[in-house]
């Protein structure tokens, strides 16, 4: 069975560890996730590992004030892995254990500013492969016969089935990045307008006291005699 990212509900969150609540999501060998942190919360995920598999995360801050965050990374034994402490971005790989690991994304830092942040897990060793072979082996008889032996294909296809899940993985990167230029160039856009419009302001105000000013100049202020 592949391995499942379990995002539990609060109720659930609260017997374990004191972070405000959780959700679930899709199982997968390579998962990601973009989600919106409201101000002053807390988010966290568990991920069930293996012993001696590997687990890569990496997270990007896509919006918000700032583009920070927190992060923390906890084995099943509770102890903190990694810590991250206002951070736009991070990339860890651990080796692990048995047990469930839990990473939390914190904005209780942010009073107002909202946060979307962008993550994504990358599972290895987790035990499928040879249960892959096993299936091949099944339906290939005469390897004695084929040039090329069968340990030889699974390795080829092995290699094609890293570099395109490679390839899916440095897509995905470069979409978040896409995402959090793009929404900092909106973000600039308005300031831009907005300053302009004050200044535009600025200058018809400015125009309208000189015009009047010259104009008190020239008027004729004596008082005719009857």
């Amino acid at each position: 069975m592949a391995p499942r990212l379990l995002l539990l509900p609060l109720g659930c969150l609260a017997l374990l560890l004191p972070p405000p609540r959780a959700a679930e999501f899709s199982p997968s060998l390579d998962s990601d996730f973009t989600f919106t942190l409201p101000a002053g919360r807390k988010e966290c995920f568990y991920q069930p590992m293996r012993r001696e598999a590997s687990l890569e995360l990496e997270y990007q801050v896509l919006d918000g004030a700032g583009l920070d965050v927190d992060f923390h990374l906890l084995s099943p034994k509770g102890e903190t892995l990694v810590f991250d402490e206002r951070k736009s971005d991070g990339v860890h790989t651990v080796e692990t254990e048995d047990g469930d690991y839990m990473f939390c994304f914190d904005n209780t830092f942010s009073t107002i500013s909202e946060k979307v942040i962008f993550f994504e897990l990358i599972l290895d060793n987790m035990g499928e492969d040879g249960q892959d072979q096993e299936d091949w082996k099944k339906y290939v008889t005469g390897t004695d016969l084929l040039d090329m032996k069968l340990e030889d294909i699974l390795e080829s296809i092995n290699s094609v089935k890293a570099r395109l899940s490679k390839s899916v993985q440095i897509q995905t990167l470069l979409r978040a990045f896409e995402a959090r230029d793009r929404n900092i160039q909106e973000s600039n856009f308005d300031r831009v307008n907005f300053w302009s419009m004050v200044n535009l302001g600025v200058m018809v105000v400015v125009s309208a006291v000189q015009v009047y000013m010259l104009k008190s100049l020239f008027e004729d202020k004596r008082k005719s005699r009857t």
